[in-house]
């Protein structure tokens, strides 16, 4: 007989909205899985989770970029080559070919939850 996995979404705590930096990025392990999440307060969505790897630099790294408005689009800047990702889906502008996974995440009360296969 042959094991079957067997994937379960949920939303998970990941942190509460006093850890989150206003207009920049944090990082969160969920799971084995690092995330970049990203709180601007002045936006609407106000959060964003995408993947904190950067292929490009073979680093863990996102959560440390710059954020900017690109052409009308929020992004971040990886620290290292500078290619830009957008936070609402992380395509890369400069690679299109290169796209970061991109997570459900909102706030219930002062917790901040996250939606991730497990």
């Amino acid at each position: 007989m042959s094991e079957v996995a067997i994937t379960r979404t949920e939303w998970l705590q990941v942190c509460k909205r006093s850890d989150l930096v206003a207009n920049s990025g944090v990082c969160a392990l969920v799971g084995d899985r690092q995330v970049a999440l990203f709180f601007l307060p002045d936006q609407e969505p106000q959060l964003y989770a995408i993947d904190n790897w950067d292929p490009i630099a073979n680093a863990g790294v996102i959560g440390r970029g710059l954020v900017a408005e690109i052409d009308g689009e929020l992004t971040v800047a990886s620290p290292l080559y500078k290619q830009h990702y957008r936070l609402n889906d992380g395509q890369c502008l400069e690679e299109e070919d290169i796209k970061l996974d991109s997570f459900p995440i909102a706030f219930e009360g002062d917790d901040v939850l996250i939606k991730i296969d497990q």
